[in-house]
């Protein structure tokens, strides 16, 4: 998943087990979901960077921008705001889905004091003017995955009713540990389908547009999206889904208008 880091986006966890799964991606009709249809089918990222986003076309194109960011640590969840600023088109049509990190640290105590403090925080990044979606961003572990289903919960149920929840997920959270993400109360799981390492082997030879075989993505919630970097490949089959993009390099370096023109 995304990291909040000095250099930008550091390594998600490993998905070695994603090696001896093949075949295509199921059709992503299987979770049709009304909440996300006015979405527009193509997001790009803005992580903790100095960002110029004006040439980003409001028309076909939404921004997806970590706002925020929730340490949990000994002493309780402590906010870490943006600090970077952006530069954005000057339209009101402009979709804006601001994007919660959760990071847990030493000591940290997942209780429900902790997931309280931890909901309220989140959604006080929805910006009732603007905000068309809302989404969380956390590495969960094995041993956090009951407490963070508890924080969903609470967000779903005082954030918009009519407003996308979507979290990033694992790519192994989409395929073979599926089975925990079906109880979420979330819109979409964005499978992150980069930074890993292992499964370069799997790549074509080209080494950036294309995978030699797509990875079985089994979990419905994860069927209509898909996360990708602007520097490493991309799955084969992109049509019909949501595509998060994030800028290995920062927008300036990546090229904005060049990347979304790719995925047209």
């Amino acid at each position: 998943m995304l990291r909040l880091t000095r250099g930008g986006l550091g390594a998600v966890a490993v998905l070695a087990a994603l090696g001896a799964l093949k075949g295509d991606w199921r059709s992503p009709s299987a979770h049709a979901n009304t909440r996300m249809a006015h979405l527009p089918r193509i997001t790009v990222w803005a992580w903790e960077r100095r960002e110029d986003m004006r040439a980003l076309d409001p028309a076909t194109t939404a921004l997806a921008y970590l706002d925020r960011t929730i340490v949990i640590d000994g002493r309780g969840p402590a906010v870490v705001p943006r600090r970077e600023p952006m530069l954005l088109p000057a339209s009101s049509a402009l979709v804006r889905i601001p994007v919660v990190r959760i990071e847990t640290g030493a000591g940290a105590v997942l209780d429900d004091a902790a997931a309280d403090r931890t909901a309220e925080e989140i959604v006080a990044a929805i910006r009732p003017a603007e905000s068309a979606a809302l989404q969380i961003d956390f590495d969960a572990k094995l041993s956090e995955r009951t407490w963070y289903r508890g924080v969903l919960q609470r967000v779903r149920k005082v954030m918009p009713a009519a407003m996308p929840l979507s979290i990033t997920a694992l790519g192994s959270w989409c395929s073979y540990d599926s089975a925990w993400l079906r109880s979420l109360p979330v819109d979409e799981a964005v499978p992150m389908l980069f930074r890993m390492e292992p499964d370069r082997r799997r790549f074509a030879p080209n080494g950036r547009r294309e995978v030699a075989n797509d990875f079985m993505i089994r979990e419905p919630v994860c069927m209509g999206s898909v996360g990708i970097s602007t520097r490493e490949a991309w799955p084969r089959n992109l049509a019909g889904r949501r595509v998060y993009v994030f800028p290995d390099g920062g927008w300036q370096r990546d090229g904005l208008q060049e990347t979304v023109k790719e995925l047209w």
